[in-house]
């Protein structure tokens, strides 16, 4: 089934999706750099991890997402999760005409670029990990580099949690991080969007030769560059009382406020469950 109107609208939402709460660091970042733009963001939170599920099974959750996204005419869509931009990007966009971007090539450019030893490291779920996405696009732009990846799959639990800065999170990061650490990267991706609410963590652990690249931050970037190639960019602010910021999500609206509130200073009103299975 391909989606289709007429995506020229300036004034139409952005629309961004992920497994959980981490594709909020994305809408975040997109708040900060692009501060016109309304954003409906989609939180799959009844079915989230996304990093331990088959390839079909994530691409049919996004497929139904990008549907549910889809009804509100949104311009553009952003696959705010490393996995599902592994696994189904290819696929949503060869089933719809809406311009979309995913959380991976922005952060694998950015690595290929400061990395000064050709040492890269990807942290990420174990899907991610496996499809080897990074280390294809990556290699595409820079030939004269290694990449080690390290699937680090309790720390989505532990961002959801809450437990952001902790003693056990600490131990976690330790652990996983030290063959990184002993392989004397230089760049170290962190490719799943909960990542970066650990990152501080993370840069201790590392030290300051490592520098982290964080895809949330390069995503919001180039949304702007692609928004303003298509002349789409929003050029006023939404009106007074318009909801600029909508969140949807697939179960547990409270949890998801409380846990966006803590990170998006924006005030979020609200978070409306629906019924994903249905689209």
């Amino acid at each position: 089934m391909t989606v289709s109107w007429n995506h020229t609208d300036k004034n139409a939402p952005i629309g961004v999706f992920d497994s959980g709460v981490g594709g909020l660091t994305v809408a975040r970042e997109i708040m900060r750099q692009i501060p016109n733009e309304k954003i409906i963001y989609f939180g799959d939170t009844a079915r989230v991890p996304y990093g331990s599920k088959s390839r079909e099974t994530v691409t049919r959750f996004s497929k139904q997402i990008v549907r549910f996204l889809s009804t509100f005419e949104v311009k553009t869509i952003v696959v705010a999760c490393n996995t599902a931009s592994a696994y189904a990007l290819d696929e949503l966009e060869a089933e719809s005409d809406i311009p979309m971007i995913g959380v991976v090539k922005p952060g694998a450019k950015a690595a290929s670029e400061v990395t000064r030893n050709g040492r890269i490291g990807v942290i990420a779920t174990e899907a991610t990990i496996g499809s080897k996405i990074y280390n294809q696009y990556i290699t595409e732009l820079n030939k004269d580099v290694t990449i080690y990846g390290k699937a680090c799959p309790l720390f989505v639990p532990l961002v959801e949690e809450g437990l952001w800065v902790d003693p056990v999170t600490d131990e976690i990061a330790k652990r996983y991080l030290a063959e990184l650490i002993d392989l004397d990267i230089d760049t170290l991706i962190l490719g799943c969007t909960h990542y970066p609410l650990i990152s501080s963590t993370m840069g201790r652990i590392m030290g300051e030769n490592v520098t982290l690249v964080n895809p949330a931050y390069e995503t919001a970037r180039e949304l702007k560059e692609m928004l303003g190639e298509k002349g789409l960019l929003n050029d006023s602010a939404p009106a007074l009382g318009e909801n600029q910021y909508q969140f949807y999500v697939s179960d547990t609206a409270d949890k998801f406020k409380n846990f966006a509130n803590s990170i998006i200073k924006y005030g979020i009103l609200s978070a409306k469950t629906i019924p994903i299975e249905e689209y």
